[in-house]
């Protein structure tokens, strides 16, 4: 399995890049866009300005591409709005056919009319499907199998059995059309919504809804059950990580969203590609994060069996303890 990492600049991908990542991906928003439309049109879900999340300058993306050739690790752009308004379908086609002139030949893609609208247009740019998009099952995988996907991104909720449903019916068989690539999140930023049916807005003027305080309860009748929701409450607590767990720059593998010790069972389901997000974080957080999963997939290369591979795990990555925020459960 190869590890694809986010990027927030280019000053990250030689650090990141010999760290032991394969793929990154990142954003693209020209500031001619967002003059034109804002925050509430956005080309990327991610219209961040104050801090490194986006590239927002065309000679960035040149200065990218140089680094491409030399280190030979692929950057996947991500164009991850639900949806756009008509006028903005061929503005974002003449970007990618301009992207792709200085070598950059993939896209993360969660609007599937603007994946007809590529192809409609004779733009053959590879399109990893988004986990934004939400994909619930292997029939709505299979009836976007016509466009041509270079890759599946499965969002945040899925269970083993439903990727390796998805795998098994629309993975690229021999002499068969289908699907060559399946990849899934692994570290970081675990989030209570899934991304195709959230509707709030990721900018500078706003705090993210997704890091808005909240509880978690059982609603009868109207009403939320006091005991049930002190019951949860009181577990979550219970599952904040030993503050010795961390190293002493307050670094801790997985502390925001972890599924190291599933790894066994994604590589059982058909996954190729780990996804780590964390665009926006300390790059030295993302540096460790990349040793870390490398040496986790070392450790799953030479184990037997997933008992020894995670007992190795919790050995090697997690001696001192984990976070307990588990994406697989």
């Amino acid at each position: 399995m190869k590890i694809v990492v986010g990027l927030g600049s280019i000053d990250e991908y030689i650090k990141f890049a010999e760290a032991g990542a394969d793929e990154f991906f990142c954003g693209y928003v020209p500031y001619s866009w967002s003059q034109k439309y804002g925050t509430v049109l956005p080309l990327n879900r991610r219209e961040v300005l104050c801090y490194n999340v986006q590239l927002g300058a065309f000679s960035e993306l040149e200065i990218l591409s140089g680094m491409m050739k030399k280190y030979e690790k692929p950057v996947h752009l991500t164009f991850n709005s639900l949806y756009y308004i008509p006028e903005q379908y061929p503005e974002i086609a003449g970007i990618i056919s301009q992207c792709m002139k200085i070598g950059f030949h993939s896209y993360i893609i969660a609007d599937p009319a603007l994946m007809v609208y590529l192809r409609e247009n004779g733009i053959n740019c590879e399109i990893h499907l988004s986990g934004e998009c939400g994909e619930i099952n292997s029939q709505m995988v299979a009836s976007l199998v016509k466009m041509r996907l270079k890759r599946v991104i499965f969002h945040r909720k899925n269970t083993f059995e439903d990727m390796k449903a998805v795998v098994d019916k629309c993975g690229k068989k021999d002499g068969t059309e289908g699907v060559p690539e399946f990849e899934a999140f692994v570290l970081n930023e675990m989030c209570q919504f899934t991304g195709a049916f959230c509707n709030s807005l990721h900018c500078d003027e706003m705090g993210y809804l997704c890091r808005v305080s909240y509880w978690l309860g059982t609603v009868r009748n109207g009403d939320a059950v006091p005991e049930k929701i002190m019951a949860l409450q009181e577990q979550a607590w219970n599952q904040e990580p030993d503050l010795k767990a961390y190293d002493e720059s307050g670094y801790l593998c997985g502390e925001t969203g972890c599924g190291l010790c599933a790894l066994y069972q994604l590589k059982q389901a058909g996954i190729t590609h780990l996804k780590l997000v964390g665009r926006g974080n300390y790059v030295d957080h993302m540096e460790k994060d990349i040793r870390n999963l490398r040496k986790a997939l070392e450790i799953l290369d030479a184990a037997e069996n997933e008992r020894e591979f995670q007992c190795e795990l919790k050995r090697t990555v997690f001696p001192a303890g984990c976070s307990g925020r588990c994406y697989y459960q």
